[in-house]
């Protein structure tokens, strides 16, 4: 008797010292996630295609940014690695035309290849006239980024002492197409995810507000304010993104090994935080449009 007596005081003195507001907001918080638990566990053996749907749908997405990830650095490896060929003029200033270019913006290095270097190369593949040799002193411009190469061969093409320059440009305009074609595929996936996300959860809500439409009603009447009906609502929808999210993860990291062995077997680098960008974006996108899809299926069939 004398243990028990002791425990409700204790309870009694620990209450008194916890602001009645931290009580209401506890009390409150415990019900929206009990009403939230209530709402899935209503909605039955059908949590289960909800989910494996979404994280189909998710994986799709993912796996599709993932390679759009992947394509992205293989371009700019491709950039970086791609030369602009200087031919020059047989007077020309070697030293003083090397220093001009190399002072050019987006100019990541630039070598020089002399013409008897040259010559004695096609010599050696392929056999040859004993003629003079015809060919011109070569620098070899190294761009940072694909993108710049029309903007810096304007710029070589100005200086004195050029006599051509050329480049792989059917080669540059081939990576790039690809590049911007993944990306448009990429934002067109994400588009169709979340339009499929959020019908499919609006469905779902639909059948929770229908098989709760008294209890909701009940609610209504005793005052009980509309964010505590809506809040469960979008927690569930919340709830189902998440966990579709996760389970796509796991076909996600099967295409990243992949992916990995290609940039290794390529010598490409990999984007810094790939695979924790593509992880993070799917669990957004199946929250976000989750919650979303939730949020406009209660204004749709309930007027709260």
């Amino acid at each position: 008797m004398t243990n028990g007596s002791t425990r409700n005081r204790l309870k009694q003195k620990v209450k008194s010292h916890i602001p009645k507001d931290w009580l209401t907001e506890i009390r409150i918080a415990y019900r929206i996630l009990i009403e939230t638990i209530k709402g899935i566990g209503q909605t039955g053996l059908i949590n289960i295609a909800i989910i494996t749907t979404m994280a189909a749908i998710l994986t799709i997405f993912g796996t599709i940014f993932r390679t759009t990830l992947s394509l992205s650095s293989i371009v700019d490896e491709m950039g970086g690695s791609l030369e602009i060929s200087v031919y020059l003029e047989p007077q020309a200033d070697i030293a003083s035309t090397t220093k001009q270019i190399k002072s050019i913006k987006h100019v990541k290095s630039v070598g020089f290849i002399s013409k008897e270097k040259s010559w004695n190369e096609l010599k050696r593949e392929i056999q040859m006239p004993d003629i003079d040799n015809p060919l011109p002193d070569v620098l070899r411009v190294k761009v940072d980024n694909m993108k710049n190469i029309d903007s810096i061969m304007t710029e070589v093409k100005k200086l004195p002492d050029i006599q051509d320059t050329g480049y792989a440009k059917e080669l540059a305009q081939k990576a790039e197409a690809l590049n911007r074609i993944s990306h448009t595929v990429t934002l067109v996936v994400m588009v169709v995810a979340s339009l499929l996300t959020i019908t499919i959860i609006n469905n779902t809500i639909q059948l929770v507000i229908q098989s709760r439409k008294e209890e909701i009603e009940i609610m209504r009447l005793m005052g009980v304010s509309n964010w505590y009906i809506k809040c469960p609502l979008v927690l569930q929808g919340a709830v189902y993104g998440f966990f579709g999210a996760l389970l796509a993860i796991i076909p996600i990291n099967i295409v990243q090994k992949y992916l990995q062995a290609m940039h290794e077997h390529f010598s490409i680098p990999v984007f810094g935080f790939a695979q924790g960008l593509v992880v993070l974006s799917v669990i957004l996108v199946g929250v976000v449009f989750s919650a979303g899809g939730s949020l406009m299926s209660i204004k749709k069939h309930l007027q709260v």
